[in-house]
């Protein structure tokens, strides 16, 4: 959902202490063989929902945001709501179930309510009067929530949730095997992954049937483009994370290496000079032999980097992917092409997008959640 959170990023110019520092330089030279000292270690806030609770109704959370407020006229995302889900997980395991059991509840009861019995399949869009929005269903809105599911499952802290959860994902796991797309193939292996862990081993043939058409799609690619599509575009490296995780769950270390070799690509390519991450930009993604987007930046690649680089230092142990994953934290602090600060701290908050003038005004759901899901996820890495 990139795309719809950067059409309401309107970049706006940093105040305070990032003005000067966002002032835009000569771009820096990305993809370099040279040797780049460790990223800078940015510090862990606390836990803090106050923006996500600002975002969150009885019914789910809002899609967009004018500024810190609500933009309710767009209603509501599956999507969004599956990610909630699993930033409730992260925050419960350090919180306690009490701490998260209300949005845990709120979240599920979306999800069913999303579930349509006669596609097997889940929505995707519902307005702010709570009905629900026609349309083609996304492969991508099924996936995630899925795997919103799945990492519920995987934690499974309250045994009559487990049942909603469990009984609502191997409902709609059926249709998970008609997805075609690269990144919700790699979204619905992740949620098999994680069921498979929590013990729900009836997710473990749709994980080796989707693990297939993953891995085929990295075969026989050229190596200067390690990348099964024409253009870079959106949450990369959503698909080595999900490679890495197949890999370990199947106990076939050649794929967990086919999945770190385009991880190191796609790290390569989206490292500054100086070492900072500097992901595509979805003003133009890149397209093979064309010139790379420096602007606007998402969240979600900073994200779904910090956690495919966690999954791969996981697997590896090696302090590459540990460095990776820092940068990709520092991104949201200051650590980006700009040195302006992109996550709001205080509130738990994180502006939509980093523009060439500057981070955005607007903070909503995608992007909040990805900034939540990154700081739970560096903390784990530290912690050990």
């Amino acid at each position: 959902m990139a795309d719809r959170e950067a059409a309401e990023a309107d970049p706006a110019p940093p105040r305070g202490p990032d003005a000067a520092a966002a002032t835009p330089a000569v771009r820096t030279v990305h993809g370099s063989a040279e040797r780049r000292s460790p990223p800078h270690v940015y510090p862990l806030s606390p836990i803090n929902r106050s923006h996500l609770d600002a975002m969150s109704d009885s019914t789910g959370v809002w899609q967009f945001a004018v500024g810190t407020a609500p933009r309710r006229v767009h209603g509501y995302c599956t999507d969004d709501v599956a990610r909630a889900l699993v930033v409730d997980v992260l925050h419960g395991r350090m919180l306690g179930w009490t701490a998260v059991a209300d949005s845990v509840e709120r979240a599920l009861r979306f999800l069913a309510e999303a579930f349509d019995q006669d596609t097997g399949r889940f929505r995707n869009m519902r307005d702010a009067d709570r009905r629900w929005i026609g349309g083609a269903d996304s492969e991508d809105c099924h996936a995630r929530a899925l795997l919103g599911l799945g990492t519920l499952l995987a934690w499974h802290r309250d045994s009559r949730t487990t049942t909603d959860a469990g009984t609502l994902f191997f409902r709609a796991l059926p249709a998970a095997g008609a997805l075609t797309a690269p990144r919700p193939i790699a979204a619905a292996i992740l949620a098999c992954a994680e069921a498979n862990r929590g013990d729900f081993l009836a997710a473990r043939p749709t994980l080796e049937a989707l693990g297939a058409r993953l891995a085929a799609l990295f075969e026989r690619l050229d190596a200067s483009w390690p990348w099964p599509e024409d253009v870079l575009t959106y949450e990369n490296a959503l698909l080595p994370r999900a490679l890495i995780t197949l890999g370990r769950v199947l106990g076939d270390p050649g794929l967990v290496e086919r999945g770190c070799g385009v991880l190191d690509w796609l790290i390569r390519v989206q490292t500054s000079a100086n070492g900072s991450f500097s992901p595509v930009g979805n003003r133009g993604w890149w397209s093979r032999g064309g010139k790379r987007a420096a602007f606007d930046q998402q969240p979600i690649e900073a994200g779904s980097t910090a956690l495919a680089a966690t999954t791969a230092f996981a697997a590896t142990g090696r302090d590459r992917y540990r460095e990776a994953a820092e940068a990709a934290y520092a991104w949201f602090l200051g650590g980006n092409d700009l040195g302006s600060v992109v996550a709001d701290v205080d509130r738990g908050g994180c502006r939509d997008g980093l523009g060439p003038a500057g981070p955005s005004e607007n903070e909503g759901a995608e992007s909040t959640l990805m900034w939540l899901m990154t700081l739970e996820t560096i903390r784990h890495m530290r912690e050990g």
